[in-house]
């Protein structure tokens, strides 16, 4: 009789196991060296100055101007987050009710910023806004207005810039999420007398809020660590926490605040992601079927 240790099945599985483990070792050494260093260092510079230890660069992130830029970050996030919200969810509907070469145009308008890159898009947002831009210009000659209205360099063009530029994020997880609802599920509600309103808020609705949950959760983390476009179109005005970052290492060479910073705002990514998985799995909050 053979033991279980000289099981032929056994050792079929361990030969096989370590197969996937030599084949896996260059992805995991890629993970070690761009990811697990890269964090351990932060977290090392964080916590060490002076050759001693110290918590003070996480101390002052609770109190006076750091506090106030995790503040409005999170502020600017909630709102860019409710008007994709806003935006896209008509958008990934109509998408979603229409037939396939119609959704595919949609989506083909829907992410056609993807071939144009974000510093791009910010400074075109920057020539339409600006007291002397296209949109001041426009309103002027009709009228509507007599002095320029700043549009630009504070938390109004930055809001707007980057609504523009996530709006995709929202609307693909929406779309997603539409299309695998039934549609005979709503032709049923109609035909039980339910009018065209009552049917999407009952039935349409909650059915949708899985994409609902993954396209909040995507544009609210990206919000999180934005930077290209705050710092453009903020004009000094709308500090993030990707700035503040920048600005500790290009100016102050501050490693160790840069580094706290960092590791708040990695936490706080992972805490969202970790509450939204309770509800929505991570791969489809991902994008992922």
């Amino acid at each position: 009789m053979h033991t279980r240790a000289h099981d032929p099945a056994v050792e079929h599985q361990r030969r096989e196991d370590r197969k996937m483990l030599f084949l896996m070792t260059p992805a995991l050494a890629v993970i070690v060296i761009l990811l697990i260093v890269p964090l351990a260092w932060l977290s090392w510079q964080s916590i060490y100055h002076d050759g001693s230890f110290t918590l003070a660069n996480f101390q002052r992130i609770f109190t006076g101007t750091y506090l106030d830029t995790f503040l409005l970050t999170f502020k600017l996030s909630f709102i860019v987050t409710g008007l994709t919200l806003l935006l896209g969810y008509p958008v990934a509907y109509f998408a979603a009710s229409q037939s396939p070469r119609v959704s595919s145009l949609i989506l083909g308008m829907v992410v056609l910023p993807f071939w144009t890159s974000v510093l791009v898009r910010t400074y075109a947002w920057l020539v339409l806004l600006q007291r002397t831009g296209l949109v001041n210009k426009a309103l002027m000659s009709m009228g509507i207005i007599d002095t320029p209205l700043q549009l630009a360099y504070n938390q109004l063009g930055t809001v707007i810039a980057m609504v523009h530029i996530l709006l995709p994020f929202m609307v693909l997880p929406l779309y997603s999420a539409m299309q695998k609802i039934p549609s005979n599920l709503v032709q049923a509600g109609a035909s039980l007398g339910g009018s065209p309103l009552h049917v999407f808020l009952r039935v349409f609705l909650p059915l949708s809020m899985s994409g609902v949950l993954a396209g909040v959760t995507l544009v609210f983390v990206l919000c999180l660590g934005f930077y290209i476009t705050p710092e453009l179109m903020g004009g000094g005005k709308s500090i993030m926490v990707s700035m503040v970052v920048s600005r500790n290492v290009e100016i102050y060479n501050s490693w160790g605040a840069a580094s706290a910073v960092s590791l708040v705002l990695l936490v706080c990514v992972f805490a969202i992601f970790f509450l939204a998985s309770r509800v929505v799995p991570l791969e489809k909050t991902l994008g992922a079927k």
